[in-house]
C-alpha cells in the first residue's frame, strides 16, 4: 500500500515536499514519481532503486530531488520553484525495476493533487 501526502495549491516560485508512505511486504527495488495532468498521460518525474541510484524526467532536472528512507519506508519528492506547469496529480509507485514508463510499476498510490498558479 502506498499513501500520498503533502499536496496544496501554491503560488508559483515556492517549494512543496511530497511523502508516500509504504507499506509492504518485501523492499521493492524501485520506488518512483510520476504525475498526471488533465488530459495528458501519465510523466515519470523520478525515481529512485534501493542501490542508491536515482532517476529524473526532463521536467524534474535541477528542481525536484526524490530521497528514499529506507528506515521509515517513506518516498519524498521536494520540488522546487513550482511552476503552473507542474500542476497534476502525483503518485507515488513501487515495482521491481525502475523505468520512465508507468507500465512495469506494480502498485500505486490514490495520488496528491499539486496546483500551482
Amino acid at each position: 500500500q502506498l499513501v500520498e501526502s503533502g499536496g496544496g495549491s501554491v503560488q508559483a516560485g515556492v517549494s512543496l515536499r511530497l511523502s508516500c508512505a509504504a507499506s509492504y511486504t518485501g523492499d521493492p527495488h524501485c520506488l518512483a514519481w510520476f504525475r498526471q495532468a488533465p488530459g495528458k498521460e501519465r510523466e515519470g518525474v523520478a525515481s529512485t532503486d534501493s542501490d542508491g541510484h536515482q532517476r529524473y524526467g526532463d521536467s524534474a532536472l535541477g528542481r525536484f530531488t526524490a530521497s528514499r528512507d529506507s528506515t521509515t519506508n517513506t518516498l519524498y519528492l521536494q520540488m522546487t520553484n513550482l511552476q503552473p506547469e507542474d500542476t497534476a496529480t502525483y503518485y507515488c509507485a513501487a515495482g521491481d525495476f525502475c523505468h520512465s514508463s508507468p507500465s512495469p510499476y506494480s502498485a500505486w498510490g490514490q495520488g496528491t493533487q499539486v496546483t500551482v498558479s
